[in-house]
């Protein structure tokens, strides 16, 4: 089986982001870059289906040299081989979309995994873009994959609840937190990454259609107010919430 993982790089959750001084990017000083967190739930599930019926995984990354790291992260874990798609240039859900169907699309990729989406963007579009271009049966949200021959059966979240989709390889899945426990990287994956040598390509993928006008920090929280400390605060408590927050 053919597999292709896209992941991406982006900054760790716990970093407090500020805005750079040109407005329009993040301050990357002191900032801990790492792999998308639900690209990784995708890099687990391609290594399992490699585990279980065997063939290949690639892992597949747009962006300039710093997301080397990423990449190495995924051949640590155990995938076999890495794409590196370069460019400095501005790019968006559609025109990464773009580069990577057309470095992948004469591979004969049985099966196309990625993260639900990337969580410093949040827009959840790519997988989508994706699976338009190569005109591949696409399920988005993903939280229990089965695979059998070419047929495959995914568990999907919805609002409410969840539902079964059942389809036909080739696919592109996107993949959401609960289909898996990512694996750590061992010393021997480790060891390993350093001798695979990611294929470098030129970006392809057109202009972005989508740019950043102007990145602000939320403005900050007002100080909290204490009404009382019994039961004669309520009535203030519920003026409060009515009149001023709005949320009754």
């Amino acid at each position: 089986m053919n597999i292709f993982v896209c992941v991406s790089q982006v900054p760790d959750t716990a970093t407090r982001i500020k805005p750079a001084a040109d407005g329009k990017s993040i301050d990357k000083t002191d900032v801990n870059f790492i792999l998308n967190p639900y690209d990784e739930i995708a890099v687990e599930q391609a290594l399992r289906f490699k585990e279980a019926q065997g063939g290949e995984v690639t892992v597949v990354s747009v962006g300039d040299d710093t997301v080397l790291n990423t990449i190495r992260k995924a051949l640590a874990m155990g995938a076999d081989k890495a794409i590196h798609i370069k460019t400095s240039d501005e790019i968006d859900g559609i025109s990464a979309a773009r580069a990577v169907a057309d470095v992948i699309k004469n591979s004969n990729p049985d099966l196309i995994l990625t993260g639900k989406e990337s969580v410093d963007t949040n827009s959840g579009q790519f997988a989508t873009f994706l699976g338009a271009l190569l005109d591949f049966n696409v399920v988005n949200v993903a939280v229990k994959l089965d695979l059998t021959g070419t047929q495959l059966r995914a568990e999907r979240e919805i609002e409410g609840g969840k539902e079964v989709v059942e389809t036909s390889l080739p696919a592109v899945v996107s993949c959401q937190k609960g289909l898996n426990e990512p694996r750590l990287p061992t010393l021997k994956g480790i060891m390993a990454s350093k001798t695979k040598k990611p294929e470098e390509i030129a970006f392809n993928g057109g202009s972005a259609y989508t740019t950043i006008s102007e990145l602000v920090k939320p403005p900050a929280k007002p100080a909290g107010k204490i009404v009382g400390a019994d039961l004669s605060a309520v009535p203030a408590l519920v003026d409060l919430l009515h009149n001023e927050a709005k949320v009754i």
